[in-house]
């Protein structure tokens, strides 16, 4: 029976090495963001100053390490057995509901999460406990007071860090502007040594009672001396900060930003390390009671150990911390999370992941008529004196940068900071706050006052907001719902279940693994290219150039998928089908992407070539036009085949075949003279034109007659006259793309 729980022991520290993969490639944008966003750094330089600040921080985690033994459940109440089935649910759902988020690219809390599995696997086995013996109700088994706190600290922290991000970026850009390198170089010591000291005295001070290397007396002494060290720390850390100010020109913003990754990275290990681990150590240390128990039976021994302070071997947190670190270093994953929050808070225009929703555009309208109201009681000096401080710089010289940041480096120093101490505070009260809320929350609210949510952006950042912040609701429903399921179905099913369970891990990882490549692979780049620049502006031929590559390269794409829906259809090859229409959709995708990028890149012309603007737009216009068509061809084919319609005729076929190949015929020769940029044989192309919208007029008669005469479905009648439609209106794009085409290149020689 011992090897059987041995066996139990080692599956949940498996379990506990694919959580920890899965749970920092998705936190590791809790404190990683601020300075991707702000471009502190290298991204390996940050990644790597990151990577110390989590292999020292998880040291910090031992007293955190009571959370997974007593804070859902009293373990007095359950038998060891019990509690391992408690422990085997909570990671089996952790791992899983984790690498979906992941795979959707969406910042979840791994707190919630582990928090609201314990509560629902001990609410499953503690169900089963009270059927057997309706005496014991069921308050003895959940411990609510505590799980009543936890989750209202946790939900209380979204408010807190929102304000506080709020209200501390608005003072802090009040005082400095975004024009803050001139006031920098006289405070700019005095705020990073104010910034530098709050972070570490936080760290080091509230977060040394978690330490697992730290003796007692060193704990009372930091204690003990802790408004000194404070103090000393902030001359200290002023005077050296000023000094390398002065003699070897640092940025102190960058390096206080560095100092706070370092600090954050720390501090989330040291709160969320119990998150991936504390379940593992919880079943082994019961695993070693239940050996060290003489006589005892897994069904009669019960766990009131449990409930002793917890004190975690060193080597055990820093092998948790090394491969936290070789996570951060190969996950793609944790890239596609960090995108999305940094995207939420920059400053600068561009696409918008989220839509509109009622809500945002409710909530936008509601703020610009309280703004309005509340601006006529602020006295006109006042207004005055705060829209110059919120004036940014000139965008036409940020636009012109390449690579700008999502946000400066100011707003970046206060996401940090506020974050830190209140993680920081968090952990010495042994309070497994959500790193996740406390930090997306202060981004948020640090943007807010930023005014980086103006009117042509609010709605859609409000709606990422909120459809982050329903992840989160939806993590702690179904972290709850599953485990409860899954310890319920352990708890009937022993052994045959855990191992049906685990086969199911297995094939999810699997798969999230095989979409994370293929997301890859497949991943849309938005072309814009390096162009060459001159006093940073870029060159007209240039633009021309590359503009030239991807006009080639999605004309040649339209053709063969045109092609391809026509040929899958008439096969009624679904797969084929499905697949060409997935690649349709992402070529539309990346053609708009490519629209949307003409903001930029005229912004970046030099002024006497501004006029190329006009035919650059007029290109990617009728390319997105073009790809547009393409969509509305293949997915109503697509649509009419998945749902079993029938499929046309041989007749209907066979118009069709001739169709395309004149399609084919007619982007082959765009695609020679865009090439070439020779267009004297464009007289061509338009004849050809002709005779397609000719064949499509016919064809569409043809059809009239056959719907006239009852030779036809309706459904069926629809598609070929909706392809037909869609094929014309491609035609027509395509001519005027190769005419653009033409004036481009002709305004450039």
């Amino acid at each position: 029976m011992e090897n059987v729980y041995l066996i139990l022991v080692i599956i949940l520290f498996v379990l506990a090495i694919f959580d920890l993969v899965v749970g920092v490639s998705n936190d590791a944008v809790n404190f990683v963001n601020s300075a991707v966003g702000a471009k502190a750094a290298p991204f390996k330089v940050i990644m790597a100053v990151a990577a110390l600040g989590v292999f020292i921080g998880a040291t910090f985690s031992s007293g955190m390490m009571e959370i997974a033994r007593k804070s859902m459940f009293h373990p007095e109440m359950f038998f060891f057995e019990e509690v391992m089935i408690i422990l085997l649910a909570v990671m089996i759902t952790d791992v899983i509901l984790l690498d979906l988020f992941n795979a959707f690219g969406m910042p979840t809390s791994t707190t919630v999460s582990i928090v609201f599995e314990l509560l629902g696997a001990a609410v499953g086995v503690a169900l089963i406990k009270v059927a057997n013996n309706p005496e014991v109700p069921m308050s003895e088994y959940i411990n609510s007071a505590k799980s009543l706190a936890i989750i209202a600290g946790i939900l209380i922290s979204v408010v807190i860090s929102f304000t506080a991000g709020a209200i501390i970026q608005y003072i802090t850009r009040a005082i400095f502007s975004f024009n803050y390198e001139k006031r920098f170089k006289y405070l700019g010591s005095l705020w990073g040594g104010f910034a530098i000291t709050v972070t570490t005295y936080f760290l080091l001070v509230k977060g040394a009672d978690g330490s697992s290397f730290m003796t007692d007396e060193v704990k009372a002494w930091i204690k003990g001396n802790s408004n000194t060290i404070f103090l000393f720390s902030f001359i200290g850390w002023t005077v050296i900060l000023q000094v390398c100010h002065w003699l070897f020109k640092i940025n102190i913003l960058k390096f206080t930003i560095l100092v706070g990754t370092f600090a954050l990275a720390m501090a989330f290990a040291g709160n969320d390390l119990v998150n991936f681990i504390g379940v593992p150590i919880a079943g082994l240390d019961s695993y070693l009671h239940y050996l060290n128990t003489p006589g005892a039976r897994p069904d009669t021994l019960l766990m009131s150990f449990l409930s002793e302070p917890a004190q975690t071997e060193t080597y055990i947190l820093l092998a948790a911390g090394l491969v936290m670190v070789i996570t951060l270093f190969t996950s793609k994953k944790a890239r596609r999370v960090i995108k999305t929050e940094v995207d939420l808070g920059r400053q600068s225009e561009g696409e918008e992941r989220f839509g509109s929703s009622f809500f945002a555009r409710s909530l936008v309208r509601g703020s610009l008529s309280l703004s309005k109201s509340v601006s006529k009681f602020v006295p006109a000096v006042i207004k005055n004196y705060l829209d110059k401080q919120f004036e940014q710089p000139d965008r036409d010289m940020a636009a012109v940068k390449k690579g700008a940041p999502a946000f400066d480096l100011l707003r970046a120093s206060v996401n940090l900071v506020i974050a830190s101490i209140l993680i920081a505070s968090a952990t010495s009260l042994k309070l497994p706050l959500s790193t996740t809320y406390v930090t997306f929350m202060v981004a948020m609210g640090s943007s807010l006052s930023d005014r980086a949510w103006d009117r042509d952006s609010a709605v859609y950042r409000i709606t990422g907001v909120l459809s982050v912040i329903g992840g989160w609701f939806f993590t702690a429903f179904s972290a709850f719902t599953v485990t409860f399921l899954v310890a319920i179905a352990l708890s009937y099913g022993g052994l045959w279940v855990l191992f049906g369970m685990l086969a199911l891990v297995i094939f999810i990882l699997s798969k999230s693994h095989l979409l994370n490549k293929s997301q890859d692979s497949e991943q849309i780049i938005d072309n814009e290219a390096e162009f060459e620049e001159i006093d940073g502006f870029i060159v007209s031929e240039k633009v021309q150039e590359q503009c030239k590559l991807n006009v080639t390269d999605v004309l040649t794409n339209v053709s063969e998928y045109y092609a391809r829906t026509l040929k899958a259809f008439e096969r009624e090859d679904r797969k084929l089908l499905k697949d060409t229409a997935k690649q349709v959709n992402a070529l539309s995708l990346r053609s708009k992407k490519m629209r949307s990028n003409i903001y930029k890149t005229v912004r970046r012309l030099q002024e006497e070539n501004i006029d190329s603007g006009l035919y650059y737009v007029q290109v990617l216009d009728y390319l997105r036009e073009t790809a547009q068509c393409l969509t509305f061809i293949t997915n109503p084919c697509w649509d009419h085949l998945n749902n079993n319609h029938k499929p046309f005729t041989d007749e209907q076929f066979a118009d069709f075949r001739s169709l395309q190949l004149r399609v084919k015929n007619i982007i082959d020769d765009s695609v020679e003279m865009i090439e070439s940029g020779d267009f004297t044989e464009i007289e061509k192309v338009l004849k050809a034109q002709s005779v397609i919208l000719e064949q499509i007029r016919n064809l569409r008669k043809t059809q009239l007659k056959r719907i006239k005469k009852e030779k036809s479905g309706t459904k069926v009648s629809m598609l070929y006259l909706g392809v037909l439609h869609e094929t014309q209106s491609m035609m027509l794009h395509l001519v005027n793309l190769v005419k653009a085409n033409r004036d481009f290149a002709a305004y450039l020689k």
